[in-house]
C-alpha cells in the first residue's frame, strides 16, 4: 500500500453551520453525494452552508471501480424530492447548488424528467439559485438530454473521470465516446447551458494521456474543467497507484487553460462539486 503523504490530511474542524445542514437534510429526508461518496470535503462545504443534494434514490445500477454509492436494486422515486430540494435550498440560502444522481438505467430516460422537475421546483422558490447539474450518460439516449436542456439549468456536467484507455477498468458500464458525445450534445441543443467535466489522477494515467483527454474535451465544447486526486473508499476498490503532487496538479491546471477552459479547478482535495459556484462568479 502507498504511504498517503501529508497534503492529503484534512483537519477535523466543528462549525455551527455544519449541524444546520445535517439538519434540514435529516428532517427533509434528503441525500448527498457528500455523504454517500464519503467526500472528503463534505465538512468544509456542510460548513458554508451548501451541500451537492443526489437525487433518485441511493442505489445506482451501475458498479463503477472507484465509487463508494451502492450499486443494488433502485428504489422507487420520491415524487415529492423536487419540493423537497427546493425546500432546503430555500432554507439554507444556498446561491449556487449542484444537483446529481445515482445512475438509473432501469428508468426509460435515465431519470432525466426528474431532473428537470428539480430544476423548475428550484426556479419558483428561488429564482436567483445557480443550477449545476452532474448527470449520468443517460445511455446516450439524447432525448433524455433535451428534456434536461428544456429545463435550463446554468450548468450542466458530465464526468469523464479518467483516461480513455483506463475506462474498461474503471467505468466498464461507460463508454468514452458515449460521455464525450453527451458533452458536445448540451452546447448543440442549448449553447447558453455551461458544460463542465471533471477527472481523477493516481489510476495510472500517463501525462500525454491525460493531455489528450484535455483535448477531446475541448473538441466538444467543454467549458469547465475539475481535476483531484483519486481517492479509494476502501480496500475493495481500485487502488491507487500514484499520489500527485500539488506542483503537478498546478501543472496540469495551466496546461487545461493554455488549451481553452474558461474555468479550472486543480488541486488534490478537487471534486467535481467542490467550490463550483466560483466558475460562474458565485
Amino acid at each position: 500500500m502507498i504511504r498517503k503523504p501529508k497534503w492529503l490530511r484534512i483537519p477535523i474542524t466543528k462549525n455551527p453551520n455544519q449541524d444546520a445542514v445535517v439538519e434540514v437534510l435529516k428532517n427533509l429526508n434528503l441525500n448527498t453525494v457528500c455523504n454517500e461518496a464519503i467526500c472528503p470535503n463534505r465538512m468544509e462545504c456542510f460548513s458554508r452552508k451548501t451541500a451537492t443534494f443526489m437525487i433518485l434514490g441511493t442505489h445506482c445500477t451501475r458498479n463503477c471501480g472507484f465509487c463508494n454509492v451502492r450499486h443494488e436494486k433502485p428504489q422507487p422515486i420520491d415524487i415529492d424530492e423536487p419540493q423537497k430540494i427546493a425546500q432546503a435550498i430555500e432554507k439554507l440560502d444556498i446561491q449556487y447548488i449542484v444537483i446529481t444522481s445515482v445512475t438509473r438505467d432501469d428508468l426509460p430516460d435515465g431519470g432525466a424528467m426528474h431532473f428537470a422537475n428539480v430544476v423548475r421546483a428550484i426556479r419558483k422558490s428561488s429564482p436567483n439559485t445557480a443550477i449545476e447539474l452532474l448527470i449520468p450518460d443517460f445511455q446516450g439516449n439524447i432525448d433524455a438530454l433535451k428534456t434536461v436542456t428544456d429545463a435550463k439549468p446554468d450548468v450542466i456536467s458530465h464526468n469523464m473521470e479518467t483516461i480513455k484507455d483506463l475506462y474498461s477498468q474503471v467505468r466498464p458500464q461507460a463508454e468514452y465516446q458515449r460521455s464525450l458525445d453527451l458533452l458536445r450534445n448540451i452546447k448543440m441543443l442549448n449553447s447558453e447551458i455551461r458544460s463542465k467535466s471533471g477527472i481523477m489522477l493516481g489510476l495510472g494515467e500517463t501525462k500525454d494521456q491525460v493531455h489528450e483527454l484535455f483535448d477531446d474535451l475541448r473538441k466538444v465544447g467543454c467549458e469547465f474543467l475539475t481535476i483531484g486526486q483519486y481517492l479509494a473508499p476502501s480496500p475493495q476498490h481500485l487502488p491507487i497507484q500514484e499520489y500527485i503532487e500539488p506542483d503537478t496538479f498546478d501543472e496540469y491546471g495551466k496546461t487545461a487553460r493554455k488549451k481553452g477552459f474558461s474555468f479550472v479547478a486543480s488541486a488534490p482535495f478537487v471534486r467535481s462539486s467542490y467550490h463550483a459556484g466560483e466558475a460562474l462568479g458565485n
